[in-house]
């Protein structure tokens, strides 16, 4: 890699969250064939792809604080060794609920989706970790937002992946292949991957030598060498108002992403009679812009941070616009009647949402990169409340009020997370060192 060897890392990362992304997406596509199966109805569900969030949470939760622990790739082994395994088992989720939990298959789904959402929760907190290892000072917008790439393009994959594999085979099988794929990266990334550039025989002493550099540090920025001498309690994050602020716009983020990850399909079958031959393209295309948005607003937030040296121009004021913009495309969706008009509104809409997701993840870097793994975790365990709420609340929604009013809400959940992340302030001001902020 001539000297880059952490970008081979980071592109094995965006492969495996594209694995991640389409493994928890492409039930949805399925949804026809289970509903029919189990005779589910719409709230039910609903709240099938609710119960992905309970587990989630959770998992992002004790994985953030477990990869600061025990280090990334124990995580990542662990994660992805057993969210691979319930995305099997999910194949067979409806016929043990149906023998095991009084004929339930509701309950054999949510046993199987709690299970498969808690050992899928510590993907993002353990790349927000393997981040601060690996990324130099001067490009951690752009590595954090090149680990999520795989958010949008896999969600983007997912239709026409879904849909293929729909067409040849059953649902069922469709799981089994889709798990199988995830036991193999587990097995390539144990054999690349260091939880530390140092101990790394691939990494030359110049690229260690970048990654560790002190010179591209603002006033406001600790090093990692630094911040690992404070002792900072967990608990610490509840202290500070730019982490909890913070996770309250990511929630934002993350509630537009699931409704749309989790809903387009139906939406698109219900509302305009498409057939699942149609999907494989028509679910790709709110997802497009977001692909080249997720890459692009790191390097804008990089290139802010370098040219003004504010961290709270680069990061939440970034945030504060895109997420004006996010809550203004999906509020004018319910005026359009046309697929073409609704398709473009959501696809500008998600653009504009993901244009700031490194940002979120960056702030806790830029603020505690110590415990970039825990605050990472915290952060999306609150974050991810919004896995449970979008699907579940869109189905009460749809039910009783049609497809529009989960638009107005997904508009609305933009806003609070504009007004949120308009009172954050990222940077070493505002870290927390035993009981009080420094300054």
């Amino acid at each position: 890699m001539n000297g880059k060897y952490r970008y081979l890392i980071m592109a094995m990362i965006v492969f495996m969250t594209v694995v991640n992304y389409v493994d928890r997406g492409a039930i949805s596509y399925a949804q026809q064939a289970i509903i029919e199966e189990f005779g589910l109805d719409p709230k039910s569900w609903g709240e099938i792809l609710g119960y992905f969030g309970y587990g989630y949470m959770f998992g992002a939760l004790f994985g953030g604080m477990l990869a600061d622990r025990r280090g990334p790739k124990y995580v990542w082994l662990l994660a992805g060794t057993a969210w691979s395994i319930f995305e099997i088992g999910t194949a067979y989720a409806g016929d043990i609920g149906m023998a095991l939990f009084g004929g339930s298959a509701l309950a054999g789904f949510a046993v199987f989706r709690v299970l498969f959402g808690l050992a899928e929760g510590p993907t993002f907190s353990t790349i927000n970790r393997t981040m601060a290892n690996w990324a130099a000072p001067k490009e951690k917008g752009f590595a954090t937002a090149l680990g999520l790439l795989g958010t949008p393009l896999g969600a983007l994959l997912t239709a026409p992946i879904a849909v293929a594999i729909l067409s040849v085979t059953n649902w069922k099988n469709m799981f089994l292949i889709l798990g199988i794929i995830g036991l193999v990266w587990v097995i390539v990334w144990a054999k690349m991957f260091t939880d530390l550039p140092e101990d790394h025989p691939k990494v030359s002493k110049a690229e260690l030598a970048e990654i560790r550099s002190k010179e591209d540090l603002l006033k406001s920025e600790t090093s990692l060498a630094e911040a690992k001498q404070i002792h900072v309690p967990w608990y610490a994050f509840f202290k500070n108002p730019t982490l909890v602020m913070n996770a309250i716009g990511y929630f934002a983020f993350q509630y537009v992403n699931f409704l749309i990850l989790t809903w387009t399909p139906k939406y698109l079958q219900d509302t305009f009679d498409f057939k699942l031959s149609s999907l494989w393209y028509l679910g790709m295309i709110p997802w497009i812009g977001a692909c080249f948005t997720v890459l692009i607003g790191g390097k804008i937030s990089d290139a802010l941070r370098r040219r003004t040296g504010n961290l709270r121009i680069a990061r939440s004021g970034l945030a504060v616009v895109s997420l004006f913009l996010t809550a203004v495309c999906f509020m004018f969706i319910p005026a359009v009647e046309s697929v073409g008009a609704v398709l473009a509104l959501m696809a500008i809409g998600n653009a504009f949402n993901f244009l700031p997701n490194s940002v979120y993840w960056t702030v806790i870097i830029d603020t505690e990169p110590a415990k970039a793994g825990t605050f990472g975790g915290v952060t999306h365990f609150f974050t991810n409340i919004a896995t449970i709420v979008a699907p579940t609340l869109t189905g009460a929604l749809v039910a009783s009020s049609g497809y529009k009013a989960m638009f107005v809400a997904a508009a609305v959940a933009a806003a609070i997370g504009m007004v949120a992340m308009a009172f954050v302030k990222p940077g070493r001001s505002n870290t927390i060192s035993g009981k009080s902020i420094t300054s």
